[in-house]
């Protein structure tokens, strides 16, 4: 067992060690060593300076509980919490993690080391497109009761803001339209909690949510085709099947060898992780407002089912880098489990909206 001496001892090395180094960036040390030493040490400082900052920004943001994030926006009010609220709360969240996690936003960086990042900006596009698909899901069909009716004034600001270049850097910066239709949603998120106010309404109906699975659908499926892919594998075309009077604009073979490019199969994957990440919030704040319809609709559990299997995405990635084994070879292939995690949450969201659409 060490003694405190010991303790004592090794606190005072480690200081003096401290002292050394701080004496290294002295005026007087540089002109002691001279210009090239001076050089040297400012390289290897800023080396070792982009290195760390690209570690700690490099690792994703965690999960958050959507119900305590509404009610810190509702200042712990119960009452705020209408149809609605969860959601939109969890919208603005996603929005500000977006923009404020360490690093910042990264998509549209000039600089290092976020410019030579790309785990995170592919994180961050992956993000972004649930982000997009909510809001314009909530300008087009939650806080409208039909399709005649208005748009929400706010929704439609917010909406074409976050479908801004998510790449550009300055004139306007991307951070700054964001933070636009950020403002956007919280203005709307102030009107359906004011029960003075009757302009802003979130209506849930089984139609509303059956219309934004649909978009879930198209996107998870897109994302399991191009995580399975990583392994390569010959695909029969199937573009036409159903329909004998379908046509396409040109031919294309009957067999299709598809594979991802070696250099892309990291981009995908954190997209796809991204993606996940976001839906997984929605659906947990969307089971929260649209509980009595899903109860109604003996369609919960299959919700909470999906929830369930996007949580798998998140699990934690203990290799250093996204292995990209064979399919029955002996590493692993990161890519094709989440495509299973994906491909069996695309399927269970198509029997929960067939159960919605059920009179």
């Amino acid at each position: 067992m060490e003694t405190p001496e010991s303790d004592t001892a090794k606190t005072a090395k480690l200081g003096a060690k401290v002292s050394q180094v701080v004496t290294y960036y002295h005026p007087h040390t540089w002109k002691e060593k001279g210009l090239w030493w001076t050089l040297g040490l400012f390289l290897v400082t800023y080396v070792v300076v982009v290195v760390v900052l690209g570690v700690i920004w490099s690792r994703s943001p965690g999960e958050f509980n959507v119900r305590e994030n509404a009610l810190t926006l509702a200042h712990n009010d119960q009452k705020k919490l209408v149809p609605g609220y969860v959601t939109t709360a969890t919208a603005i969240r996603i929005a500000e993690t977006l923009l404020d996690k360490p690093g910042g936003y990264l998509s549209n960086d000039v600089t290092p080391p976020g410019v030579y990042l790309d785990n995170i900006p592919n994180w961050e596009f992956g993000v972004l497109t649930e982000l997009r698909d909510l809001v314009r899901a909530m300008r087009n069909d939650f806080s409208r009761s039909q399709t005649q009716s208005i748009e929400d004034k706010d929704l439609r600001v917010a909406d074409p803001q976050f479908n801004y270049d998510s790449k550009s850097w300055i004139l306007p910066s991307t951070e700054s339209e964001y933070r636009k239709g950020t403002d956007a949603l919280y203005r709307y998120l102030e009107r359906i909690s004011d029960d003075k106010t009757y302009d802003g309404q979130f209506f849930t109906r089984a139609d509303n949510l059956a219309s934004y699975l649909a978009v879930v659908e198209k996107r998870l499926g897109n994302l399991s085709h191009r995580l399975a892919a990583s392994a390569g594998q010959v695909r029969i075309n199937t573009d036409l099947a159903g329909d004998p009077n379908a046509r396409q604009s040109t031919p294309v073979p009957t067999q299709i060898e598809v594979k991802t490019p070696w250099l892309q199969i990291d981009d995908i994957f954190f997209e796809a992780r991204g993606y996940s990440w976001a839906l997984l919030h929605t659906l947990q704040a969307l089971e929260i407002d649209f509980r009595d319809v899903l109860q109604k609709k003996n369609a919960l559990v299959s919700l909470q089912q999906i929830i369930r299997e996007l949580a798998n995405t998140q699990e934690f990635i203990w290799s250093p880098m996204i292995l990209n084994g064979t399919g029955f070879g002996l590493m692993a292939n990161h890519s094709l489990i989440m495509a299973s995690y994906i491909a069996r949450a695309n399927a269970a969201i198509i029997d929960l909206r067939n159960l919605l659409l059920q009179g």
